[in-house]
């Protein structure tokens, strides 16, 4: 689940201090989508992605995306663009995914995410740190 934020710094320690999650990363630029983000785990709960926009973006805050993995983006894209999601970003790296593939459509009301790894780029492995 992505959730965009005004700041990560604030948004990542009141997900620690509420929820009982922790970083999973720490944070990594998407120069291609234009934000900044990191993932936080917490044991028994889906991860959650912040993201914040890198500069000037849409003021718009709180539920961005539900993503989805997939082992094959092109025919996924393909297929969910033949029942009438309209695709946002096509097939890409994705830097906070190790430069593994995503892609952004509209489905179903709500901004998807597909990926083709559940690995993320500069994975905290200590937890002190």
């Amino acid at each position: 689940m992505g959730v965009q934020v005004r700041d990560l710094e604030h948004a990542a320690n009141a997900f620690e201090s509420l929820f009982g999650y922790h970083r999973a990363t720490r944070p990594v630029e998407n120069t291609r989508h234009g934000v900044r983000g990191l993932f936080l785990e917490k044991a028994g709960s889906i991860p959650i992605k912040l993201i914040t926009p890198l500069g000037t973006g849409p003021d718009q805050f709180g539920l961005h995306h539900l993503a989805f993995l997939t082992d094959d983006i092109e025919g996924s894209v393909a297929e969910l663009a033949a029942h009438g999601a309209r695709v946002l970003s096509s097939p890409q790296p994705g830097e906070m995914f190790d430069d593994e593939m995503i892609a952004f459509l509209f489905a179903g009301g709500v901004n998807v995410e597909l990926v083709t790894t559940d690995e993320w780029r500069d994975r905290i492995t200590d937890a002190s740190e």
